[in-house]
């Protein structure tokens, strides 16, 4: 008997540390699920009394951007002015609603370097590393540098020195064909995914293109689904100069808005800078909300995300939705 009650006191102090193990490795940032044990009765045999209940937490982080009918950001709302849907039901509970303005930038710099863009590739050039200067803070943010054909070239990776960020722009050459997708499929999985970041951090790509792709493996539909699962926000600057809407300007607008960015059409070439200037003032601009999705299942299933403003003339833009974690 004393060996009975023994061993099924040890069963009690595994399973409680077993659980607390697990609620201290859980990740506490954008879509998380943890798991809580308590101890109670479970009548598994005469005498035995050892239950674990397990309770799953669910909840999401929304970067928010609030802009008025001119364009402006908007800086002053509270959690009243605007509405969730989340699988198209309002959320169990809002957690959370702040301005966010000191978490770290972890960024991508992913250029166009196929042939179609030598024309005005050195001015693009230019452009990003002014960017990547007055927006990266030594010791504080982060940024990659990639270009992309046919394939793939990390001119150089992840780093706050603005020098070397600078050197990987001016060492990128142009000339060959154009893979997109991949290129946007592969740094949101392998480079920017939440997974990857060792602290809290926001996570944006800006990429650089003229929209068109004749060389990717995966599709418009896979990139956009891999950066919804990676929770990466796409902003992208078209490098169409025809002053036509073309159909690769199409492909840039729908990346970004589907990740709750924003696409940047430039008329002409000098207009690029500016929207370099527009993604940084955003990027210092935003609004985090995090909620608890009602009759929230962890299937591995797209939620699709809808967000209503409550003030007139106010605009709101946020990720168009996200992929709930497997079991």
């Amino acid at each position: 008997m004393k060996y009975i009650a023994g061993l099924l006191s040890s069963l009690v102090i595994v399973a409680v540390a077993s659980a607390g193990m697990a609620w201290g490795q859980a990740n506490p940032a954008t879509l998380n699920s943890a798991f809580v044990s308590n101890t109670g009765v479970d009548s598994s045999g005469p005498g035995d009394s050892l239950l674990v209940i397990r309770k799953r937490v669910s909840e999401v982080d929304l970067l928010l951007t609030a802009t008025d009918k001119h364009g402006r950001f908007v800086q002053n709302l509270n959690a009243n002015d605007f509405k969730i849907l989340d699988d198209h039901k309002p959320p169990e509970a809002i957690v959370n609603f702040r301005r966010d303005t000191d978490l770290p930038l972890e960024l991508g710099l992913l250029l166009d370097t196929s042939g179609s863009i030598k024309s005005r590739f050195d001015f693009e050039k230019d452009a990003a590393i002014g960017f990547l200067q007055h927006t990266i803070r030594p010791n504080f943010d982060s940024a990659f540098v990639e270009g992309f054909s046919r394939k793939a070239d990390l001119s150089q990776d992840f780093t706050d020195n603005l020098q070397s960020l600078a050197a990987g722009v001016q060492n990128l050459r142009a000339g060959g064909g154009t893979a997109l997708y991949d290129a946007i499929y592969r740094v949101c999985r392998d480079k920017l995914s939440k997974e990857k970041s060792l602290r809290p951090a926001r996570r944006a790509l800006i990429v650089v293109s003229d929209g068109e792709d004749n060389q990717s493996q995966v599709n418009e539909a896979q990139a956009i689904a891999m950066a919804q699962r990676a929770q990466v926000i796409i902003y992208t600057i078209s490098t169409d100069d025809s002053g036509l809407i073309l159909r690769g300007d199409y492909v840039l607008q729908q990346i970004a808005e589907s990740t709750g960015g924003r696409a940047f059409l430039p008329y002409k070439l000098k207009d690029i800078k500016s929207s370099f200037d527009s993604i940084q003032d955003e990027l210092r601009s935003q609004y985090v909300v995090s909620y608890r999705p009602a009759d929230f299942d962890a299937n591995g299933h797209y939620r699709p995300i809808e967000i209503l403003s409550q003030k007139k003339d106010v605009q709101l833009r946020a990720r168009k939705g996200y992929y709930a974690p497997s079991e």
